[in-house]
């Protein structure tokens, strides 16, 4: 009897197992890797900031779509006109744009770190993932849950590894975990590091996840998957949020002393960015701490951009499927999407663009789009029409609407000051 409640948690894990990813996806490596390699172990608290915003926004996702049997991009449309719907549809596939790119660059930087095959060359390659996503959509879906167990299970194994080997300071750490520090050469990277976290094609997806777990539209079912969906949200999102924590301390303890503790980069932030690559964060820590540690660094982020890039398709489908009210073919909608990210991308590595600062500037992007769920999402969560019983508390809807304002706050000022 006491192994039941396990056994039912695995059963119904999967929502926030495959959201997670979203959360450790190469957008996430991008805006740590910077962050830590220039300001040290300071924004460590904007990592922890923005997972618990994330677990709080996940959790009212997934709790939307359990509670009305829809998705969130299917509540939208019904409240909105068709012609209003269509635009707010191109608004979402221009943030889901942005989410792929990062993913889709994740897989190229692993590729050439790996096996040092050209950028040019990695970016065609990165592309044939799609393949390796067609074919688990072909069996059952949780097979697809199964793959992102082990892909976050690899890459928390991971970081726990280079958390040993690099052996940072962990009181330095923990202490700024509680002492924020917020200026104009950091913003940039919060907004970043909550636009990676806070990912609007993951509140979009949580909702269709959710709601697909549900066996009938009794009470009694939904009050267990809520309660399972809690529990899943609260475990799995932590993990994700240690292993951000870990690779901007990975960061650093790599590439600080070389970077950040420089004079030419205290004065100069957006230049010293510029000059970080990812591949030079790998060679360092395989030079300093051996050639296991780059290996294990790169074969994370190949996971990193493998797995997120799943979940990158499933929103897609979602949005699409809600917002406009049809099927998608997931061959369709993964190879044009692939072709809108490889173009650009390919034709930005060829003029000497850093993919490091791509990953940057698109999560960027993503923060500035996250009202576009969150809005309506706190809007249909507060109503007792919409959510019955399951509607939010006010102490609930008091703290979604707080976070809502703080990232508000810090896309204004971070708009205002470029």
């Amino acid at each position: 009897m006491r192994l039941r409640p396990l056994r039912d948690f695995f059963t119904y894990m999967g929502p926030a197992l495959i959201v997670s990813m979203a959360y450790m996806d190469p957008g996430n490596y991008g805006t740590a890797i910077q962050s830590g390699a220039l300001f040290d172990n300071g924004l460590v608290w904007a990592v922890w900031l923005a997972s618990l915003m994330a677990m709080e926004l996940q959790y009212l996702s997934g709790k939307l779509g359990i509670a009305t049997g829809k998705s969130l991009p299917e509540m939208v449309r019904h409240s909105l006109s068709r012609y209003t719907a269509f635009a707010y549809w191109l608004a979402a596939e221009a943030a889901a744009a942005a989410t792929d790119l990062a993913e889709y660059l994740g897989t190229v930087l692993a590729l050439n770190i790996l096996f040092g095959i050209p950028l040019a060359v990695a970016g065609v390659l990165g592309a044939l993932d799609v393949l390796l996503i067609l074919a688990f959509a072909t069996r059952k879906f949780r097979l697809i849950e199964y793959a992102f167990m082990l892909s976050v299970s690899i890459i928390s194994i991971g970081f726990l590894y280079e958390f040993i080997v690099l052996k940072p300071d962990v009181v330095d750490i923990a202490t700024h975990v509680f002492l924020p520090s917020l200026s104009q050469a950091n913003v940039p990277f919060v907004v970043g590091i909550i636009g990676a976290t806070v990912m609007p094609h993951a509140l979009f997806v949580h909702s269709h996840l959710a709601r697909d777990k549900l066996r009938d539209d009794s009470v009694e079912e939904k009050r267990r998957a809520r309660r399972l969906h809690l529990i899943e949200c609260v475990f799995t999102l932590t993990i994700a949020a240690l292993v951000n924590v870990a690779i901007l301390v990975t960061a650093a303890t790599v590439l600080w002393p070389t970077h950040g503790a420089v004079a030419s980069c205290t004065a100069d932030v957006s230049s010293c960015a510029n000059s970080l690559t990812v591949q030079q964060a790998a060679s360092i820590t395989g030079a300093v701490y051996g050639p296991l540690a780059a290996t294990v660094f790169a074969i994370t982020l190949l996971f990193s951009g493998v797995a997120s890039s799943t979940t990158g398709t499933l929103a897609g489908q979602a949005i699409m499927e809600g917002l406009l009210g049809n099927k998608v073919n997931i061959y369709v909608r993964r190879l044009v999407t692939r072709v809108i990210n490889v173009v650009p991308t390919e034709v930005a590595i060829l003029a000497g663009l850093g993919p490091l600062s791509l990953l940057v500037y698109s999560q960027v992007i993503l923060s500035v789009m996250i009202p576009l769920p969150m809005v309506p999402l706190l809007y249909y969560t507060a109503k007792k029409k919409v959510m019955g019983e399951f509607v939010n508390r006010r102490s609930t809807t008091v703290l979604a609407v707080l976070i809502a304002g703080v990232i508000l706050a810090l896309n204004a000022y971070l708009l205002l000051t470029l």
